[in-house]
């Protein structure tokens, strides 16, 4: 796809669907629209639009495929051990130290729900009481529809889940797996966009994996310095393995261990 083809196409897709391309690595998502077209019976982005205009299904489906979805339970499993050995007993003990009421969890991008349902299990196997806020957001309509429905998930996507969590979390007879209705129940789920929607604050912890890494470097700084306004002092920022921000200071951060950034006392 030409650029100047580009630039018309990120436009009618910002018009129609709310999303804005400007925010995406550009090589990467010219490749995953020239995909879209070329699957689609249409000749031209011009016929392509034409359509989808009158057809709510096919901008929903366009929609599904631009919010890029790859997850599973426990992704990186060495990552999610730091988390319960490290990062949740200091949030804990900061808890009790300051007397607030519970922790608050963000997972920002969740997708189809495996890393909020993995928060969900982890806080549940050591204890947190009472349960965590727990908020789940993803732009993916779709994606959302099937966190909210407890999935089903693949054995693929359920890999690093332990055989007891497998029976304690999940309905038996998979594959493929539902998540239990007593763990969906711990999870909010909502609709946000993360580089247009405003924040919630006071965050204990946001875990926001393999998200950032589609976006340009300023959308990340924007993201990075959103993130550290709906941290409380002291919380975390839990990225994915690739995910390293060169210079966290920058954003009123400091690196932790690989993959978590805190935020700075002042």
């Amino acid at each position: 796809m030409e650029r100047l083809e580009y630039e018309r196409v990120k436009a009618s897709i910002k018009t129609l669907l709310g999303i804005d391309l400007s925010y995406y690595k550009d090589e990467q998502m010219r490749r995953r629209l020239d995909s879209w077209l070329a699957r689609s019976s249409k000749a031209s982005w011009e016929d392509y639009f034409a359509w989808i205009h009158k057809d709510e299904r096919e901008q929903q489906r366009l929609r599904d495929y631009l919010t890029i979805n790859v997850s599973e339970f426990f992704r990186d499993p060495e990552r999610w051990e730091l988390l319960r050995t490290h990062v949740l007993p200091r949030l804990l003990q900061e808890q009790r130290q300051t007397h607030r009421p519970r922790l608050r969890i963000w997972s920002a991008g969740c997708s189809t729900g495996q890393e909020a349902y993995s928060l969900a299990m982890l806080c549940d196997d050591i204890g947190v009481r009472p349960a965590p806020y727990l908020l789940a957001t993803d732009l993916d309509r779709g994606a959302l529809k099937k966190a909210v429905a407890r999935g089903p998930y693949n054995v693929e996507e359920v890999r690093h889940v332990s055989p007891s969590f497998l029976q304690r979390y999940f309905e038996p007879g998979g594959p493929p797996y539902l998540v239990r209705e007593n763990l969906a129940q711990k999870v909010i789920f909502r609709e946000q966009n993360l580089l247009a929607d405003p924040f919630e604050g006071d965050f204990d912890l946001i875990v926001c994996r393999n998200v950032v890494i589609y976006f340009t470097n300023e959308a990340k700084e924007t993201l990075y310095r959103k993130f550290h306004q709906a941290l409380r002092p002291g919380g975390f920022l839990f990225l994915g393995g690739t995910e390293l921000i060169p210079h966290p200071q920058i954003y009123g951060f400091a690196s932790f261990q690989i993959s978590f950034y805190m935020k700075k006392v002042v």
